[in-house]
């Protein structure tokens, strides 16, 4: 898991120097025909996703305790689901006010941080969603800790590199 998140951690790298270097040589960066992004809802959504780390970690040291780690695995798919429906309402919002793919490189380099971001919470949700069966009992059938604490390590990437993605392209 750790040469594969640093396999990922150089691709999300990649993209953050492609959207330094674009904003750099950049007059202005927005572009002067764009408004700076929205902040409150993209603000919300790094909280929505910093309480999904805070309890799936939770639920993992709960599953290590021997105890059930359904309602922790629910609870973090439902914030990671939340994410994606609040994220989509900021890309419909930003499309309906013009910024688009086609928006030259301001909107290129958004639209490719933020949906290729959205596609590994996709596949992080798959990862939760793998672990539901049995993890309510304290059976044979539990997930074990290793697969627990791979998901965990991969989830938690994900909302590093939403902080990341929050700071650098909302925030400065």
């Amino acid at each position: 898991m750790v040469i594969f998140l640093a396999s990922w951690a150089m691709m999300f790298a990649a993209l953050f120097f492609s959207y330094a270097m674009l904003r750099q040589a950049s007059a202005a960066w927005p572009p002067l025909d764009y408004k700076r992004l929205p902040l409150l809802l993209p603000g919300i959504n790094t909280a929505v996703l910093i309480a999904s780390s805070v309890v799936l970690q939770r639920g993992v040291f709960s599953h290590r305790r021997g105890q059930p780690l359904l309602p922790w695995a629910l609870a973090t798919l439902a914030l990671g689901i939340a994410f994606l429906a609040l994220q989509t309402v900021v890309w419909s919002s930003l499309w309906r006010g013009g910024f688009k793919i086609s928006s030259g490189h301001y909107g290129s380099v958004f639209y490719l941080l933020t949906i290729f971001h959205a596609a590994h919470v996709l596949v992080g949700l798959g990862l939760l969603a793998a672990l539901l069966p049995g993890s309510g009992q304290k059976s044979a059938r539990r997930p074990s800790p290793a697969r627990v604490t791979l998901t965990a390590m991969f989830w938690h990437f994900v909302d590093i590199v939403w902080a990341l993605i929050f700071v650098m392209v909302y925030v400065v």
